[in-house]
């Protein structure tokens, strides 16, 4: 029998994003009786030792956000992986189940069966994406291996999480309801998502 015991799994959350599209902040967006931060919050804690909330310098004080504890972006207009690579860098040895803020069917059983799945010999574990079938970063787990090229893509000024996945090793899994993986960035996709929830 094997010895070895993977890294510590902590999760993030990603809630550094400008909210463009969506023309209001999607942390705040009502989910199920509650705002959308706090909901995905709630769901990946109970998977992980440690959670964390991924903000940018401007995000600390503000009053949602400065409920939870805290990693702030140390790069600029770099998007997710900015957060990624933050939290990667705060605690080099632990896995990072990484889950946007923006997932409002996101449910206990797809994290569950992500973190039952997790390969620690892969870079990442990720879902294939239902729009797209390309690994999904935004709902994943990274493991430390990930963190030298991330950085890396990071310098070379790439933004991309899709382009950096395209150079690791990603276990990739399918999701039972892939309905949970759908990202609301506009008001148009929210109404959509939420329509489809209330009528399935």
């Amino acid at each position: 029998m094997s010895s070895f015991t993977p890294s510590p799994l902590h999760g993030l959350i990603l809630a550094g994003g400008a909210s463009r599209r969506m023309q209001q902040d999607k942390a705040y967006l009502a989910c199920c009786g509650e705002p959308q931060l706090l909901r995905t919050f709630h769901l990946v804690a109970s998977h992980v030792d440690r959670c964390f909330v991924s903000v940018r310098h401007d995000q600390r004080d503000d009053p949602l956000r400065a409920t939870f504890p805290q990693i702030v972006d140390q790069h600029d207009a770099c998007g997710p992986a900015a957060g990624i690579l933050a939290a990667q860098e705060q605690a080099p040895e632990a896995a990072w189940l990484v889950v946007a803020c923006d997932m409002p069917l996101l449910d206990d059983n797809t994290l569950r069966t992500l973190s039952a799945a997790r390969d620690p010999d892969a870079d990442v574990t990720a879902f294939t994406s239902p729009v797209d079938g390309l690994p999904e970063p935004l709902c994943a787990i990274w493991e430390p291996s990930s963190r030298v090229p991330l950085r890396h893509a990071i310098e070379r000024g790439e933004k991309s999480l899709r382009r950096v996945l395209d150079g690791l090793r990603i276990h990739r899994l399918i999701a039972s309801d892939s309905e949970a993986l759908f990202n609301a960035n506009t008001p148009e996709d929210l109404s959509r998502i939420l329509d489809s929830d209330r009528n399935a």
